[in-house]
């Protein structure tokens, strides 16, 4: 037997003692859910993660293996998560568009074990989750190019049942699809999605190519899929050629070579632990009071990584803030900046606890 035939042998051992004991783990796993869900708890323990991180760290000795060993950990425990979602009836998780859409996509990547619930809108996807038909729901909330998605913002102000409970930051590629064998001088019009449209502005403007915006990429891509027309073109991404029979055309189109669409995650369960929590608040419209909000923040020790104001509904030239921070909202100081704030402000709450 040759060196390398032996070490495929010892790796095949050690496969097959990992698979008894992943067994034995997942068990156990289902006796925490049983737990959970007879005391009510959530499924997310982001203090109990951080302890077991913490300890697996000190188990491995060589230094070199440990981020590797640490990014097992964490995969492990996100199967586990799912699994008892799963086992409690919480793994429905919503999202707008059709298969094949960037929140589809941004879904998977996250719940990849999830039972994934098409909405036709951003407010049917609040809606759901609110109402428990699921348990989470995906979002797009800001890209890198093309700016924030106010419509969702506003969302998150309307429903203060909801709480984001986790950010995730997609790489965008957008890409002109079309009917196999298409040439470009074929097309007449582009249909995507507005965000989409956006990030590929420069191009439809060299090209003189006009377009009409639509739900999301992945209906344009299933419009043009079944229209058979060489003149129509969508614009997505290829995980949405591959589902819709189409072929990519002109690769890579969006302006901004670094196209980062951020989705966050919103759910009723309200979060814990996390390293950044944002923040939705009211001031009376006078001199300074805004400025004193900042100042708090500021002579608190957070960093504001993030500040932005949206029109309040239904009260013309009145304005809602978010604000995002660097720091943990369980601790003494994020509780004497809430208390300080709520002294200031006319309103506020925060929105959402997570990790980046």
């Amino acid at each position: 037997m040759d060196e390398l035939e032996q070490a495929r042998r010892e790796i095949d051992q050690v496969d097959a003692q990992l698979a008894a004991l992943f067994e034995r783990r997942m068990q156990a796993v289902m006796q925490v859910a049983r737990y959970k869900k007879a005391h009510g708890l959530p499924i997310h323990d982001p203090a109990r993660e951080e302890l077991v991180l913490a300890k697996s760290a000190q188990r491995i000795q060589d230094p070199a293996l440990r981020p590797y060993y640490l990014d097992h950990v964490r995969n492990r425990m996100a199967v586990a998560r799912q699994y008892e979602a799963l086992l409690l009836g919480q793994n429905r998780v919503a999202y707008q568009g059709v298969e094949g859409a960037f929140a589809h996509i941004a879904l998977r990547n996250l719940f990849p074990h999830a039972e994934a619930v098409s909405c036709p809108t951003w407010d049917e996807v609040f809606a759901k989750v609110s109402a428990g038909d699921a348990a989470q729901g995906v979002v797009p909330f800001e890209n890198s190019h093309a700016g924030d998605v106010s419509a969702v913002l506003d969302l998150c102000y309307r429903h203060p049942e909801l709480w984001v409970v986790q950010v995730y930051d997609l790489p965008v590629r957008q890409n002109l699809l079309v009917v196999p064998g298409t040439t470009l001088p074929q097309i007449r019009h582009v249909y995507s999605h507005q965000q989409a449209i956006a990030q590929s502005e420069t191009f439809l403007k060299q090209m003189g190519l006009p377009y009409t915006a639509v739900d999301n990429t992945a209906m344009a891509a299933k419009y043009v899929a079944e229209s058979g027309d060489p003149s129509k073109a969508a614009i997505a991404s290829r995980e949405t050629a591959d589902l819709y029979g189409l072929e990519v055309l002109v690769p890579d189109i969006n302006t901004d070579g670094d196209n980062t669409t951020r989705f966050i995650v919103i759910s009723r369960e309200k979060p814990t632990a996390g390293n950044r929590f944002s923040l939705l608040f009211t001031v009376d419209n006078k001199p300074g009071k805004l400025a004193a909000v900042i100042q708090k923040i500021g002579a608190s020790g957070f960093n504001m990584e993030s500040i932005k104001s949206r029109p309040m509904p239904h009260v013309p030239f009145e304005y809602y803030f978010y604000a995002e921070l660097v720091g943990d909202p369980s601790g003494a100081e994020s509780e004497a900046l809430l208390r300080d704030l709520d002294a200031t402000c006319r309103t506020v709450r925060i929105l959402g606890v997570y990790t980046k």
